[in-house]
């Protein structure tokens, strides 16, 4: 699967400590198995010329109080507290000074960020993505962009889950209605692809 380095973005959602970390919060061992894969993809990426996105799941201590039925706290209990160590995204990354890093407080990282925005002034319309948690903010950020006319391309080895079935199911949710899946292996960044 060949890529346009000019106009596709790798999107790495959530490869932050609280996650991928056996002290933080909310780790899952399958988030910790794919930093080397994600953190060797980011350098092919870097090394074609592509630009290279990070999500980052931030929570400020209040964010919930009042909610009306949107509760992260109540489904996960707290984590990624803004500030924290646990917010942090993993040292393996390179994440380089012209890398873009998005802010977000719910599952979909286009859900009032400036990720949308930023995409369509730098002309990407393809988005390779990888990252944490399969079933979760990966699906949501995907379905997001399909939804926004991106080309969404979810890379299989490349993206972590609490449970095996977590990660199929999303995989195969995305690839039957909103986008394509790939392994690493598969992908290639060309010009004029």
């Amino acid at each position: 699967m060949e890529f346009d380095p000019t106009d596709t973005a790798l999107v790495v959602v959530d490869m932050q400590n609280g996650f991928c970390k056996p002290d933080g919060s909310l780790y899952a061992p399958g988030s910790e198995a794919v930093v080397d894969p994600v953190a060797s993809l980011v350098d092919r990426a870097h090394d074609a010329g592509s630009r290279v996105v990070f999500t980052r799941d931030v929570h400020p201590p209040e964010q919930f109080d009042g909610a009306h039925y949107y509760d992260e706290f109540e489904q996960w209990g707290e984590h990624v507290l803004e500030g924290s160590w646990e917010a942090d995204l993993v040292a393996e990354l390179d994440v380089r000074e012209d890398d873009h890093v998005v802010e977000k407080h719910t599952y979909d990282a286009f859900h009032e960020t400036e990720l949308d925005g930023w995409l369509t002034a730098r002309g990407i319309d393809d988005l390779v993505i990888c990252g944490t948690l399969a079933n979760v903010c990966v699906l949501h950020t995907a379905g997001s962009a399909g939804l926004r006319d991106y080309r969404p391309v979810l890379v299989e080895d490349c993206i972590g889950a609490i449970e095996a079935d977590h990660r199929e199911y999303a995989l195969d949710h995305a690839d039957w209605l909103f986008g394509e899946v790939t392994r690493a292996e598969d992908v290639t960044f060309v010009s004029g692809a």
